[in-house]
């Protein structure tokens, strides 16, 4: 077979650090309790299935977008304080 055909890049390397899955796991979690909390409240006009339970939600999913788009810096602030004092 021609070389062109086998798989090219980057081998072994994962696209998200141990932080962004963190993240993406909390945020699913807050979306599941939302969920939860939403139908064991079962209250039509219950106080839970519609303040507590939506802000959840919506956290969540913010939680789940704020992990996709955090990516590292290059360098930790205060290994550039450490380095400036010396």
């Amino acid at each position: 077979m021609p070389n062109s055909s086998k798989r090219r890049g980057r081998s072994g390397l994962l696209v998200f650090e141990r932080r962004n899955y963190l993240l993406l796991l909390i945020g699913v979690a807050f979306i599941v309790v939302g969920f939860t909390a939403m139908y064991l409240e079962s209250a039509y006009q219950g106080f839970i299935s519609l303040y507590v339970s939506p802000l959840l939600i919506v956290g969540g999913y913010a939680e789940i977008i704020y992990a996709l788009l955090w990516s590292p810096s290059e360098r930790d602030p205060a290994g550039e304080e450490q380095d400036a004092r010396q």
